[in-house]
């Protein structure tokens, strides 16, 4: 399933051949011309019934706290017209499921949620458009990986020589933003699971080290919550009593300083032990 937002509702799309197995979800962006007694996409959609309540969990925008929305649901297939100017080329209508979600009751003064999916997968019963509402949802966290990308790994500004050396950047730098992101995510989905979850053993060693100014170790790995908000402070980060926590713009920072600490760990930390076999 490919999964698009309002910049990927583009005739073409739909038009273009695809690989089997390979599907199309996209928010709608167009009030696109529909075959019907309604004209027009919304107006059609906006005939179907309400066929079921669903919630998703809305994000942290600006000053507008996250929230629980209650969206109306409802689904239908629809045929799309094609483009109004481009009559000279005989494009053929697009068969697509709508499943559309509108949300009730908004906090006064926010804009309620409103999605209209356009899907070549079939959608047949509530479970169906439930899924696709669920795939379209997971984008947010897609799209902060795409800022970590953008912003902490300054993909777009890699000046490289050719489209190979640009893959090659980018398959690195996506581990790296993953690593990054999910970071923030395990800190607040299991914060007292052991760091090692994350952070490699030299890795953490010399983040406690750097933290506390000592050479003497725990017996224990400190925990994911603890290894992140020192991870955080590497990147500038205030851990004051309400603060919200660490984003992937410090954390990214955090990163790039931690490398750093633990090359220099491996150069200065102590030797082990010798081992001794048999009596001494």
């Amino acid at each position: 399933m490919s999964v698009g937002d309002r910049e990927a509702d583009v005739s073409d799309l739909f038009l273009a051949p695809r690989p089997d197995g390979v599907d199309l979800l996209v928010r709608a962006a167009w009030d696109r011309r529909v075959v019907g007694p309604q004209p027009h996409l919304w107006a059609a959609v906006a005939q179907t019934p309400v066929v079921a309540h669903s919630q998703v969990r809305v994000p942290t925008r600006g000053s507008q706290p996250a929230r629980t929305a209650t969206l109306e649901l409802r689904f239908g297939r629809v045929q799309l017209r094609p483009p109004k100017h481009r009559p000279a080329e005989q494009l053929p209508l697009v068969t697509v499921w709508a499943v559309s979600a509108l949300e009730v009751m908004p906090p006064p003064g926010v804009p309620a949620v409103e999605w209209l999916l356009l899907t070549t997968w079939p959608v047949e019963c509530v479970a169906d458009a439930q899924d696709r509402l669920d795939w379209y949802g997971a984008r947010w966290g897609i799209e902060v990986w795409h800022m970590v990308l953008k912003r902490g790994c300054q993909i777009e500004a890699r000046q490289l020589e050719d489209a190979d050396h640009l893959r090659r950047c980018l398959t690195l730098y996506s581990v790296v933003a993953w690593r990054v992101l999910a970071s923030t995510l395990l800190a607040r989905t299991v914060p007292d699971a052991p760091c090692t979850l994350l952070l490699e053993e030299l890795e953490w060693q010399a983040l406690y080290c750097a933290t506390h100014a000592t050479t003497t170790l725990p017996t224990q790995p400190p925990t994911l919550a603890h290894a992140v908000i020192w991870l955080a402070r590497l990147g500038g980060y205030h851990a004051r009593p309400r603060a919200a926590p660490p984003g992937v713009t410090v954390l990214w920072r955090g990163f790039q300083h931690l490398a750093d600490l633990t090359r220099m760990y491996q150069v200065f930390r102590p030797p082990p032990l010798p081992q001794f076999v048999g009596n001494p």
